[in-house]
């Protein structure tokens, strides 16, 4: 029933309308929009959603957003084609500079403080290396950039580690080295852009104290709340899988850390090669990875903060949603949230080590809905619509499996470094496996 003119809801003033609805989920809002023309016209004006797309993107994505944003485009347009997302549009980077990042695999790949940052990986010969690359990207980014190499020696030489970004520092742990080793040291690096010397970047062992997780490469790290590192699995002394979960907790200026282990009851089995991506609030997604059986995996799961206490959830999903002919399962992939609140999945390889070169779109706000709907996560009311697959336009990247993959604070842009391809090792050959030193772009396809 239409609300009344004289019910003292109607009799609220805009500025107090806009509040509520703004804490309301998005098919609440087009519910209350059908109650009242006074509603109606509030929740389709401009402002409204400019409001609407602040809250569910943030300040970052806002600005970037701004900056493309035709002053006649309607914010609800915009929020309209982030949320139909279908395709994606890739280009190969122009890269300059003295010398140029060999190629690799199994490296990391961070956006910090304006810049990207490069460190170690594995490459031709099964040999790690220890160089360190940062090349400026800033707000005025246009398809060409400066790899400056970092000349620190530390930390040392390794490929299969993980590093995460807490602040404008980043956070990175463990790895192996070319005679199998695996790493369990903690390390944390600072990037400063100074006008008069360029960028700089100084790494500084972290003191954990006597307890931290078994040495291990191939796992799984992010970072969640504000300084702390989620890492779980990956391949630890023996070549064994792992499938424990710890966290560390860094100190306000990031000079101590305290490790601690998770243990709790459901947990992801053991594996390497899968992704951990916090999706806002205190939700962090766990997703694919090779198993025990060496196995190519993908589960879903969820790791939840937000009562408290620590827990795992798996998330199910309905396999006849995913299109006729295509693997979901994978390892050696990426997973990074973009703008709109959802995980875009790209590349890694399948139980045959085929390659992948394809993009999906993981819904987190299915994952949210059921997260919220107040009941124990059953089979069937967990087998929702979670994934789609987008399309890709431009020039369209060879498949390749355990690249890297970061995203800038718009979450409209995913820079893609590096990994294993399928190529020619010789003219003559039959193709063989390379490693990949492209820097590839990957902007999400929006009209604004």
């Amino acid at each position: 029933m239409a609300a009344s003119s004289n019910t003292p809801i109607t009799r609220i003033a805009e500025d107090h309308l806009l509040s509520i609805l703004l804490i309301l989920p998005l098919d609440s809002i087009f519910q209350f929009a059908m109650t009242c023309k006074k509603f109606r016209s509030l929740t389709y004006s401009d402002a409204f959603w400019e409001s609407l797309c602040r809250r569910d993107w943030g300040p970052s994505s806002m600005d970037a957003l701004r900056s493309c944003k035709q002053d006649q485009f309607p914010w609800k347009n915009l929020y309209q084609q982030i949320y139909q997302l279908d395709s994606v549009y890739c280009r190969r980077l122009i890269l300059t500079g003295p010398e140029l990042p060999r190629p690799r695999a199994s490296h990391s790949l961070n956006f910090v403080s304006g810049c990207l940052v490069l460190f170690g990986g594995g490459c031709e010969g099964g040999r790690h290396l220890d160089d360190t690359w940062v090349a400026y990207v800033g707000n005025d980014f246009k398809r060409i950039l400066k790899w400056n190499k970092i000349e620190s020696g530390i930390p040392s030489g390794r490929f299969g580690h993980s590093c995460v970004v807490i602040g404008d520092c980043l956070v990175l742990f463990g790895g192996i080295n070319d005679h199998g080793a695996r790493q369990n040291d903690t390390w944390v690096g600072q990037v400063a852009v100074h006008d008069a010397f360029g960028i700089t970047l100084s790494w500084r062992l972290l003191d954990v104290g006597s307890v931290a997780p078994p040495p291990r490469g191939a796992h799984a790290a992010c970072s969640i709340d504000k300084r702390k590192m989620l890492i779980q699995g990956g391949i630890g002394l023996s070549g064994l899988r792992l499938g424990d979960t710890w966290v560390l907790e860094l100190s306000e200026n990031l000079h101590l850390g305290v490790w601690q282990e998770i243990v709790t009851h459901p947990s992801p089995p053991s594996r390497s090669g899968h992704t951990l991506t916090p999706v806002g609030g205190n939700r962090t997604i766990l997703f694919g990875g090779r198993g025990l059986g060496y196995e190519v995996l993908n589960d879903l799961w969820l790791f939840d903060t937000s009562e408290g206490h620590w827990r795992w959830v798996q998330l199910l999903f309905d396999l006849q949603n995913i299109p006729q002919g295509l693997a979901l399962p994978r390892v050696g992939h990426s997973a990074n949230l973009i703008i709109g609140g959802r995980l875009l999945i790209y590349g890694g390889e399948d139980s045959y080590r085929h390659r992948k070169n394809d993009f999906w779109v993981l819904d987190i706000s299915s994952v949210s809905s059921i997260m919220h709907s107040g009941t124990p996560l059953s089979l069937e009311r967990s087998k929702t619509k979670l994934w789609r697959r987008l399309k890709s336009k431009g020039d369209n990247p060879s498949g390749r499996s355990f690249h890297r993959a970061c995203v800038d604070p718009s979450g409209r842009n995913l820079y893609v470094f590096g990994g294993m391809v399928d190529g020619l090792l010789q003219p003559a050959e039959s193709s063989g496996l390379r490693f990949d030193g492209e820097l590839i772009l990957v902007e999400l396809l929006l009209q604004c």
